[in-house]
């Protein structure tokens, strides 16, 4: 009897991989079909997929490179901890998107740039370019590819019982999916472009949402008396109190003080300068269409906190409170018990589309970043845009390779990834959002200001993060210390202007590649969704 129950639970394991082979096989034909007019073999073809990204794709394009199991399985860890008052990682990121749609993507279509180095050496120089380049490479190289790499194998090993289905080890079992996601992700990214990237990331995200939407609604059914919907959400709001506060104290992972301070950059960092991220809009076929694309993602963020953030908290109400020796298992092991055996296959397949999203998208960054910032100004200057796409995908697969390997050893250092990756990410968002917010806002500060700021910036924060995390020294919240290291720079770089300004006011030139006519309602929309998110605050305060 025991056999066939073995036998029972390896069939269905099979199935499940075989569904989510066939769901992502589905989604590169239909990537296929739709890049195939596309001419790859251009700088904007490749990189920026012919400008010709609408609204729809780009919202589903945001929203998957955004969400990945770092973030779903991360943030509803820190739900577990935490409660609710970790949705300002969602919510508060619709505040940034409105910002971004309204003031810094029409700068950035209107100087036609593929990549935000591009901008800075308009306004600053090539040095400036060449510095936030090797920042953003240096991060994503190091920090996000393989953490990206890592939790998501986590996620579809636990998911599959992938040790037990293959008698491997653990650690055998990742390096399993590391290779596979790798190399899935990699032939996405660098043969096919941004705009194979934003198609497949458009068709993965509607299966997420549905199948992330799935796990609350089992997990209150699990969790209530009577086995019902609503009895699992009377349970939630009766049991547990604590956990629905969003105003979080001196001692939680997020008080409520950064929300004024570090929480908002790291927003504006990441939805209006990050080049995995913005890349997206770049490619959008006017303003209009970036605008509302980022409209429409920040409208669906706003609803983030019911699949990243809900079940970490289901969780805590289901266990009792449970210790966990990791709490970044909560959520995978509470899909494994709510989650009905038929949806296992399909929940597995669009997380899949989720991690390779997350990992083709920064992976096709950084061929961006290389080709177009680095080998294309230091390298060769009169090489071809074929050349450079060329260059580019080969930099891709050495980069993929190398995240490969690395990914696996975060295995032995996997306490709090979401958390762990802000906290780094900071080394380089910080100097960036600083330079362009300067340059943004003021036409006299030089390039020397620019440069003396990243540097200071860099070292001000990364002695941070030695000194608390190196030598457990007990100093302020990091959102509080990047905050500091912003407001520092910022003044450091006015007073090197004030003292050394530019000879002449720095004017944008407007390059006609797109029209950069705004879309009529994007201030109305913007306003209503700052309301909504203020009120989230209020109702859960």
């Amino acid at each position: 009897m025991r056999f066939f129950i073995n036998l029972l639970k390896i069939n269905q394991n099979m199935l499940g991989i075989i569904s989510f082979i066939g769901f992502t096989l589905l989604v590169a034909i239909i990537a296929y079909l739709a890049t195939k007019g596309t001419n790859e073999n251009t700088s904007d073809g490749y990189f920026l997929g012919g400008r010709s990204l609408t609204a729809t794709v780009i919202a589903g394009s945001l929203l998957l490179t955004n969400l990945s199991t770092e973030q779903i399985v991360g943030l509803n860890g820190s739900a577990y901890a935490d409660g609710i008052l970790v949705m300002a990682w969602e919510t508060l990121a619709a505040i940034a998107m409105v910002i971004t749609a309204i003031y810094l993507l029409p700068r950035y279509l209107k100087g036609g740039i593929s990549t935000i180095p591009t901008y800075l050496e308009r306004r600053f120089d090539t040095t400036t370019k060449a510095m936030t380049s090797g920042l953003f490479l240096s991060g994503y190289a190091i920090v996000l590819l393989p953490i990206v790499l890592y939790s998501g194998s986590l996620g579809i090993s636990g998911m599959f019982n992938l040790p037990e289905l293959l008698g491997v080890t653990e650690w055998q079992s990742i390096w399993i999916c590391v290779i596979s996601i790798g190399v899935i992700g990699s032939i996405y990214a660098i043969f096919g472009g941004l705009k194979a990237v934003a198609v497949s990331d458009t068709i993965n995200a509607i299966g997420l949402l549905i199948g992330g939407l799935l796990i609350p609604v089992f997990g209150l059914m699990s969790i209530s008396d009577d086995g019902s919907f609503f009895g699992g959400i009377s349970k939630l709001t009766s049991e547990y109190p604590e956990k629905l506060n969003a105003i979080g104290g001196a001692e939680s992972s997020i008080p409520f003080a950064t929300i004024f301070t570090g929480m908002m950059l790291v927003q504006l960092f990441y939805w209006g300068t990050n080049q995995q991220i913005i890349q997206r809009a770049l490619g959008a076929k006017n303003l209009a269409e970036g605008q509302k694309g980022l409209t429409l993602a920040a409208v669906i963020k706003i609803l983030g906190p019911i699949i990243v953030v809900l079940p970490g908290i289901i969780a805590y109400h289901k266990w009792g409170g449970e210790v966990l020796t990791n709490n970044d298992v909560a959520y995978p092991r509470l899909v494994a018990e709510v989650l009905p055996t038929y949806l296992v296959g399909f929940f597995a397949a669009v997380m899949f589309g989720a991690i390779l999203s997350s990992f083709n998208s920064a992976l096709n960054s950084c061929v961006t970043l290389f080709g177009v910032d680095i080998y294309k100004q230091y390298i060769n200057k009169e090489a071809e845009d074929k050349k450079v796409v060329t260059v580019g995908k080969r930099f891709g697969i050495f980069l993929a390779i190398f995240s490969m390997f690395v990914a696996p050893f975060l295995y032995y250092a996997s306490d709090g990834l979401f958390g762990y990756l802000q906290t780094v990410n900071g080394a380089y968002s910080v100097p960036i959002l600083t330079v362009i917010v300067v340059g943004v806002l003021t036409k006299r500060v030089p390039a020397i200001a620019a440069k003396t700021g990243i540097i200071f910036a860099f070292t001000f924060y990364v002695t941070y993060i030695v000194l608390s995390k190196g030598l457990e020294m007990d100093l302020p919240h990091f959102l509080h210390f990047q905050f500091a290291a912003f407001v520092l720079t910022i003044i450091l770089m006015l007073v090197i202007g004030k003292i050394k300004p530019r000879e002449t006011d720095y004017v944008q030139e407007y390059t006609n590649q797109v029209d950069v006519t705004p879309w009529k309602h994007v201030k109305t929309f913007g306003v209503v969704i700052c309301a909504i998110v203020i009120a989230t605050y209020l109702i859960f305060s």
